[in-house]
């Protein structure tokens, strides 16, 4: 909990200097507020310190400063206490009185992390992001020069901004938490609005992707990747979410477009180069697989079997799932070519590995195990 500070508090009310958008307030040296809130500082019992609090809530009523900052220092206190519900609902009052309060915004995220609140973390950090914002969208005052004003601004930004980040890392981390694909996606949308120049893109696209393809939204998943790699052409898991939609669409000119995206990922994703690392040889793996399922829909199987080939070998031992996909893609051209050893080989290698991919693998070694036996 922050000790009183009897000279002023800053909470809500506008900084004199810098007249900021974000909440600050002042209670002056000597005002009966302050000596209460110094009388409760001193108190070294945690529960006689809250029914003080409680106590100045009533005493001081009138005054909004008063009351933003005690139910503040109530919901630190009964985060200390443990009573994790207790403390947000006294935060969220401190916040009615104080909505653009960034010390209070930083205190809710973290209780709502300790409830494991994703909706709630959320919420706060895009507030504070929003606060944080609000600096630039003030009106200049009338006293103030141009460069004044353009400069208390600068300063402004510059003192808030590890609270920015802050926000923004916490927004981030609880996109990545949530497990629900509509509302991961809604987070999505406001984050790249309210964190604009996160250096987040790639990540952002992936869990998008991930969300649309979930909710099998596939006209705004194209829509949504398409728009991605308009604004970055070297997004790689953006082609790569976009060849893997387009090769299973069924549309005309669908195969035209998944082995467009899989060639450039392929290109970027460097896979084969000494300094690849395991991101890349994912990347340029799961490319090769897709340009392979392109080519066996072609009934291009040769071509196919050299796109699967490569993909197993990077995929192998570092990513099993996307490895079984490649595998049973490649078995089932080794098979249609009639090449049984090699398909049983390949099919066996993976059949073990569980996942979406494991009982298709199954079925299609045993036929040609007895396809092999038959001869």
């Amino acid at each position: 909990m922050r000790k009183h500070v009897s000279a002023l508090i800053w909470l809500i009310v506008v900084s004199a200097a810098v007249h900021a958008q974000v909440d600050k307030i002042s209670i002056a040296a000597g005002t009966p507020e302050d000596k209460d809130l110094t009388a409760i500082g001193n108190e070294q019992d945690a529960q006689k310190k809250i029914t003080m609090y409680q106590d100045f809530l009533a005493k001081y009523a009138s005054n909004p400063s008063a009351v933003a900052y005690a139910n503040w220092q109530l919901s630190q206190s009964y985060q200390t206490s443990g009573d994790l519900p207790k403390a947000l609902e006294y935060g969220d009052k401190a916040l009615a009185g104080s909505p653009h309060n960034l010390d209070i915004l930083m205190s809710q995220v973290m209780i709502a992390q300790q409830l494991k609140d994703n909706s709630k973390v959320f919420e706060y950090t895009t507030h504070g992001g929003e606060a944080y914002d609000s600096i630039e969208k003030q009106t200049k005052p009338a006293e103030m020069s141009d460069e004044q004003f353009a400069s208390s601004i600068s300063a402004d930004k510059e003192a808030n901004q590890s609270a920015y980040q802050f926000f923004q890392n916490a927004a981030f981390a609880s996109i990545g938490a949530e497990t629900n694909a509509k509302s991961r996606m809604d987070e999505i949308e406001k984050f790249t609005t309210t964190f604009p120049k996160s250096g987040m893109d790639e990540q952002l696209t992936s869990y998008a992707l991930l969300s649309l393809s979930e909710l099998k939204d596939t006209p705004r998943l194209i829509a949504y990747g398409e728009k991605a790699l308009a604004a970055n052409p070297n997004n790689v898991p953006a082609m790569l979410m976009l060849a893997n939609t387009y090769v299973d669409s069924g549309e005309p000119g669908a195969l035209t477009k998944a082995a467009k995206y899989a060639e450039q990922a392929i290109l970027i994703s460097k896979a084969d180069e000494p300094d690849a690392d395991k991101s890349r040889k994912i990347s340029g793996g799961v490319a090769h697989s897709t340009l392979g399922r392109v080519y066996a829909k072609q009934e291009k199987t040769i071509p196919s079997i050299t796109e699967l080939k490569a993909a197993t070998r990077l995929l192998k031992g570092q990513d099993e799932v996307q490895y079984a996909i490649a595998a049973y893609f490649l078995g089932w051209d080794y098979a249609k070519q009639k090449r049984l050893a090699e398909a049983h080989a390949v099919l066996s290698d993976s059949v073990s590995i569980a996942g979406p991919m494991q009982q298709p693998t199954r079925e299609l070694l045993a036929k040609v195990n007895s396809a092999r036996a038959g001869k």
